[in-house]
């Protein structure tokens, strides 16, 4: 049976996984741009892939898997080749002595299921996963890039320093440098000189790994390269350089920011990735249900501020860009005023800090209150000036979003109480504040059980309000870790997710703030109120086998 968006949408609506109202103006604008529905609502982050699939899925009476949580062979999913399975989005996952399992994004795509069966000779047992599932495992076990990447760099290099024009192979060595970083998820390509040669590193899960060492007239070489497509001076070797380029993988454009600095060998280039078809989303950030249900509230009001907090790396960004999105529509004015501007989204008027033109954030800012906005995004709040500009925003009918770095929510306040804003002004403005830290995620397909004692976390220095979290009156409790293997690179780890504590600034909390009590108390009250501590969220990921629990006291620091 084939399934049309009439159809789908109204099983969601009888299941009622959906907002009524959501999901009626989504089947509207799916039927005006002639999408599917099921991507609109994808587009949207209105459910997650495991409920819109395992819907779509029962609609055409196969079953549903999830591929990112199977444990899949390299081998078996090479059965079919990965333009084929990328094309198609057709992944072979199992194999049994009688038949194959399937997973295709379009259980009506015969053709391409009967090509499986043909090819191999086995019978096909069909599973629907959604066209986003197969995309990232395609990407994160398919290319085999990395088994030949260092040969391939050291081919490109014989024929670049054996041949009188070193041009070509130097243009393809970069493309293969970036191309391998951005399939194996890295954020950031580092290019290192040393005494007598040079090394590029990949930051992959915020842990760099020396991938392969170059000759110094190579590193050399690339620099220059690196320089011209940044639009950067070429001559230039004693001065910090920035600059920027696009390149494309796949169809899909990765924006690049590159820093250039001078060190004592040489200079040492560092290239961040930025993928222009980013998908940003609250569900999938890691945010609990409850969480959710707080952002929501903060979001829906037409005025007041929005903070993510952290240390530098813990993806406040991504949080306030996935709420950015949720706001993004043509009845809205979005400006915003960013260090640099990260991801370019479309309908939203983006400005770049320019401190060569005195445009900073404070000045920026102040332009931007003239322009008629609904929505304000302020990349960072620095100083006395921008805190006191966007508080006043915030309380004339803007919606302001912003990072500030504090190490948990309740500290934010007593921050903004240094930056001279009143009491009373942040108890009105502040709608939410949302601190949050990034970890590791467990590799699926080398995760072992391990049991840990009292003992176990008496030595790893767990706190004694940690452990009672983690043990519940029991002498031990069973967790998941990870001995590495080729599809983590042996790091044991495969993505990031967040840890999170929200704190709604209303009722208790609010009048905390007026009476300018300290961090301790508005912790405790915002706590009491239903706050969950940020120390709880990640046990709770422990225990439900998405990280270490090492690898949250890493995090945490506590």
């Amino acid at each position: 049976m084939k399934i049309n968006n009439q159809i789908f949408y109204d099983r969601l609506k009888e299941l009622g996984v959906i907002d009524k109202d959501k999901l009626d103006l989504a089947l509207v604008d799916a039927d005006k741009s002639n999408k599917k529905l099921i991507d609109v609502l994808y587009d949207r982050d209105l459910a997650t892939d495991e409920q819109l699939g395992g819907v779509m899925a029962d609609l055409y009476e196969v079953p549903f898997v999830n591929l990112s949580k199977k444990e899949i062979n390299s081998e078996i999913m090479g059965m079919t080749s990965e333009v084929f399975s990328k094309e198609q989005e057709v992944v072979v996952f199992n194999k049994s002595n009688k038949e194959l399992f399937v997973a295709v994004a379009n259980p009506e795509n015969s053709l391409a299921i009967d090509f499986v069966a043909k090819k191999t000779g086995l019978p096909v047992k069909v599973f629907l996963a959604t066209s986003r599932d197969i995309k990232t495992v395609l990407n994160n076990l398919g290319s085999g890039l990395g088994d030949s990447f260092e040969g391939k760099v050291n081919k490109l290099i014989g024929i670049a320093m054996g041949g009188n024009d070193s041009s070509t192979p130097i243009i393809s060595l970069l493309s293969l440098i970036m191309e391998y970083g951005f399939k194996n998820r890295a954020s950031d390509v580092h290019f290192e000189a040393m005494d007598k040669e040079a090394i590029i590193r990949f930051r992959i899960d915020s842990v760099l790994h020396d991938a392969v060492r170059l000759p110094l007239e190579i590193h050399s070489q690339l620099l220059t390269r690196i320089k011209v497509v940044a639009r950067l001076r070429t001559d230039e070797h004693m001065m910090a350089q920035d600059g920027k380029f696009q390149f494309e993988v796949e169809k899909d454009k990765v924006d690049v920011r590159v820093s250039i600095t001078p060190t004592v060998n040489g200079e040492k280039v560092v290239m961040r990735l930025l993928s222009s078809n980013r998908q940003f989303s609250l569900i999938n950030l890691g945010l609990g249900e409850e969480e959710l249900k707080k952002v929501e509230i903060a979001y829906k009001k037409p005025f007041g501020m929005i903070l993510a907090t952290g240390p530098t790396g813990s993806g406040k960004t991504t949080t306030l860009y996935s709420v950015l999105k949720l706001l993004n529509t043509r009845e809205v004015n979005i400006m915003t005023i960013e260090d640099p501007v990260e991801y370019e989204v479309e309908g939203v008027n983006q400005i770049q800090v320019n401190i060569q033109t005195n445009l900073t954030f404070a000045d920026g800012l102040r332009s931007i209150v003239r322009q008629d906005p609904n929505v304000i995004l302020v990349g960072e709040i620095r100083d006395e000036e921008t805190a006191q500009i966007a508080s006043q925003a915030a309380m004339t009918g803007h919606l302001v979003l912003s990072t500030l770095h504090t190490n948990d929510a309740a500290t934010t306040i007593p921050r903004l109480l240094e930056m001279g804003i009143e009491p009373f002004i942040i108890a009105s403005g502040v709608n939410c504040v949302m601190a949050q830290r990034l970890v590791r995620q467990i590799c699926q397909k080398c995760r072992i059980s391990k049991e840990y004692s009292v003992e176990d976390v008496d030595n790893l220095g767990v706190d004694k309000s940690m452990q009672k979290l983690l043990l519940n009156d029991k002498k031990s409790f069973r967790a998941y870790t990870s001995k590495g293997c080729p599809i983590c690179h042996d790091t044991g780890f495969v993505g990031r997710v967040g840890i999170f504590e929200v704190m709604l600034v209303d009722g208790e909390v609010r009048e905390a703030v007026v009476a300018k009590k300290d961090a301790g108390d508005i912790f405790n009250i915002a706590v009491k109120a239903g706050m969950k501590p940020m120390m709880q969220d990640g046990v709770e990921k422990v225990l439900a086998g998405m990280t270490t629990l090492e690898e949250v006291l890493r995090v945490i620091k506590i």
